[in-house]
């Protein structure tokens, strides 16, 4: 029967069954050699990264007393219960006497403040040794967070403090709409994505375990974070990776263009970081870490932030540019590597300017309120660039960036040479088998092949 004909880029003689498992997907390439060549680049690598989470895997964090400051402070959870309207005056909300000097921010604000309404908020302790226990909470009218009837909060608990001062209001309870919009995400991508979706998830969890079971311990253990990050990115890299995208030729070559881009972020992150004496220690988390903990390494945390922060957009565009060489190949299998190659990059050309963008972009949002408080300032760009604050997202941006154009062509050409390498003809003419370069119509390798059996 003639409705089977060989696809071409493969020999005659394969017969009917690889055809089917072909339908399924790109086929990985079939020379021995080649898997070969990947295999022993990877297993050794996989090796290394195992002996690293082993050797580097930590008990748990280290227990520290707590100091009372932002994060690091006893929380319970409470609810509003009652909110009724006072006067500030009454109440001495400002704790500054108005003196009706409005020359300075405190004066103003305690003179708007003595003829203005303050909100007095009843909050009922819901967890913890206190349950059931109220206390209160003055809200000025120039408060950004406003309290409401009902509303669940997160109290801080001082047990060092007064007994009618041990508790205060730190913040809304967010739980709800948090994990709300987590689950739309998860539908969202599961409904769209289907499997590969699921994986994708399963994937997401596995990297936050990592996160949060290696990496951060490990730090606090004071290992080295340079160390720590290599080994926890290559772990998620290779989990994440042949997770959703299969144990294939096509997904070890977006490994090894991944490995590669790491490798030299991590190279022109560390040499930046050192030249431009950046610290690491730019604010109160940063300052608080380091109190703590004085024997982390801060320039290294900040160094494998970059790295763990870009190998997320790496996935991304050494999965796309290797599908993208592997598609081209499957649309002409007699093009060479050249030829994959050159129409692989302009494919990554696009790729670049988006990715460079959505990078830069995401760094400039996050720094948003930085950047509207040297505006306010009115300091020149020059001041603002050399700010250590700034300076330190520019490196972070800069040293990503030009890892992700790196990846592009590095990745390209690595799976160009793969998929090229079983092109019609590489593995060698045999008895029976198309001769190099020939393209024979459908029909008559139909024919051919009958004659052969």
């Amino acid at each position: 029967m003639e409705q089977h004909p060989p696809e071409q880029g493969h020999e005659p003689g394969q017969g009917h069954a690889h055809g089917h498992s072909h339908a399924h997907g790109p086929a990985a390439p079939v020379s021995k050699h080649l898997r070969k060549v990947i295999a022993a680049i990877l297993v050794p690598f996989t090796a290394a990264v195992l002996v690293g989470l082993v050797v580097l895997w930590p008990g748990g964090a280290p227990s520290h007393k707590r100091t009372g400051v932002g994060f690091d402070r006893q929380t319970q959870q409470a609810t509003v219960t009652r909110v009724v309207e006072v006067s500030c005056k009454s109440v001495n909300a400002s704790g500054t006497p108005a003196t009706g000097d409005t020359s300075t921010a405190e004066g103003t604000s305690a003179v708007q403040e003595e003829g203005g309404t303050c909100k007095k908020a009843t909050v009922r302790v819901d967890t913890g040794k206190d349950k059931g226990r109220t206390f209160t909470e003055i809200v000025q009218p120039d408060q950004s967070r406003q309290l409401h009837q009902g509303e669940k909060v997160v109290a801080a608990y001082e047990p060092s403090a007064p007994k009618d001062l041990q508790y205060s209001v730190a913040d809304v309870n967010r739980k709800f709409p948090m994990l709300l919009l987590a689950g739309i995400f998860a539908l969202a991508v599961v409904v769209v994505g289907r499997l590969r979706g699921l994986m994708a998830l399963i994937a997401l969890a596995v990297s936050f375990l990592m996160l949060t079971l290696f990496i951060l311990p490990a730090i606090l253990q004071g290992s080295n974070p340079l160390l720590v990050a290599v080994v926890g990115a290559s772990a998620i890299m290779l989990i994440a990776l042949y997770m959703c995208h299969g144990l294939s030729a096509r997904t070890s070559v977006a490994v090894l263009g991944t490995l590669a881009s790491l490798l030299l972020i991590g190279i022109l992150g560390s040499e930046f970081i050192d030249w431009a004496a950046l610290t690491g220690n730019t604010d109160d988390n940063t300052g608080l870490i380091h109190g703590l903990y004085p024997s982390i390494d801060m320039s290294g945390l900040l160094l494998a932030g970059v790295i763990i922060g870009s190998l997320g957009v790496l996935d991304d565009v050494t999965v796309t540019q290797t599908s993208a060489v592997w598609e081209l190949h499957e649309a002409n299998p007699s093009m060479g590597w050249r030829g994959l190659y050159r129409a692989g990059i302009r494919i990554g050309r696009d790729h670049i300017a988006s990715v460079v963008n959505t990078l830069v972009l995401a760094y400039a949002g996050a720094a948003l309120p930085l950047l509207l408080l040297f505006s306010i300032a009115q300091s020149g760009v020059a001041d603002v660039a050399n700010s250590e604050l700034v300076a330190e997202e520019i490196v972070r941006t800069l040293v990503g960036s030009i890892g992700l154009v790196a990846a592009v062509p590095v990745t390209t050409a690595l799976a160009a040479l793969v998929v090229s390498a079983d092109r019609p003809g590489a593995v060698g003419p045999r008895a029976g088998t198309t001769p190099a370069g020939a393209h024979p119509s459908p029909a008559r390798s139909g024919r051919g092949r009958r004659r052969k059996r």
